[in-house]
């Protein structure tokens, strides 16, 4: 059965079983090939905007007042600040080349970036839109998080192959994990105790101990009737109640869920094609996916891990974010 008559049919499935849209928020996804963003009405499952932003935007987040919007230019060499609002370019922070990913501090006030061009993370004030600090990290850097304290930033580069834990005080390196080929993201649990850093070529998940800065697991995945090299992890989330991970498994067009005591995987959800990042809603009942080939993203129900909808956004959709109330 072609994909998406598959697709279509577990949506189907899924509604029938009484899975219901996601609440009222507005997503915003960034479409690396038209250079736009797609502001998303969750609840009524529209594009209610398209807004035009820089040269291949990419990574995407907002601030915890939910009134502005940063995005990654990438090759603008710079960091849009997007009014949530009035949905205009109200300013631009200073990235530094070719920005990929960032994390946003908990407190708000300090964004760490990825520069992928010249190895280099750099620490950016908000308010004052000033540079505190630029560090030296492995080839390639992209996968950006932060531990739920602020006091550990986590790098990862697609070339070394390391994980980079970094004193936010300090802005040093304290330790370098190596990890499988390309890794791509970093996601802390909510409780602070492990980092799990996606390797897209490696075909796995490495599990981190933040206490002792090893690895403690490595998650595999099998799906019947795809070769390994198809299974591509990248995008990682975590429920804030630390039980499920979601993983985006690139070309092999499925989210894996998986149990974060056990470190099983206990179901693949397919989605669009070649998904990429993810984006809990506030209220945790839904998760959604970019999938870059599809030029879609999929609202998957939380409760029952079942797709709920499809909807086209922009051309090659990267990353997405949900306004905080």
């Amino acid at each position: 059965m072609p994909l998406k008559s598959r697709f279509c049919t577990a949506v189907v499935m899924s509604l029938v079983a009484g899975a219901q849209p996601a609440s009222a928020f507005m997503a915003y996804v960034s479409n690396e090939k038209d250079n736009t963003v797609s502001v998303v009405d969750t609840a009524s499952g529209t594009v209610v905007k398209t807004l035009p932003v820089g040269q291949r935007p990419r990574g995407i987040t907002i601030s915890h007042d939910g009134k502005f919007i940063y995005l990654c230019a990438s090759d603008d060499d710079t960091i849009e600040v997007i009014d949530t609002q009035t949905h205009e370019i109200v300013g631009q922070l200073p990235s530094g080349p070719d920005p990929e990913l960032f994390v946003l501090s908990p407190d708000g006030k300090t964004l760490y970036v990825a520069n992928e061009d010249d190895n280099l993370v750099t620490v950016i004030d908000i308010e004052s839109r000033d540079v505190l600090a630029e560090i030296p990290v492995g080839v390639e850097p992209e996968g950006m998080g932060i531990s739920p304290d602020g006091k550990t930033m986590v790098n990862t580069s697609e070339t070394t192959n390391m994980a980079h834990f970094i004193d936010t005080d300090s802005h040093e390196i304290t330790h370098n994990v190596l990890v499988d080929s390309r890794p791509r993201f970093a996601e802390f649990k909510p409780d602070g105790s492990e980092v799990w850093v996606s390797a897209e070529i490696g075909g796995t998940v490495s599990v981190i101990d933040n206490a002792s800065r090893a690895v403690k697991h490595k998650i595999t995945f099998e799906i019947a009737g795809l070769r390994s090299e198809a299974i591509q992890p990248v995008g990682v989330r975590i429920t804030a109640d630390g039980k499920k991970a979601y993983v985006a498994l690139g070309p092999a067009n499925r989210v894996a869920v998986v149990d974060t005591t056990t470190y099983k995987v206990e179901k693949y959800v397919l989605v669009g094609q070649r998904v990429w990042q993810l984006a809990f809603t506030p209220d945790q009942k839904t998760i959604i996916s970019t999938n870059g080939v599809s030029n879609d993203i999929t609202f998957i129900d939380v409760a029952t891990d079942e797709p709920v909808q499809s909807i086209t956004v922009g051309a090659m959709p990267w990353g997405v974010v949900v306004s905080p109330q």
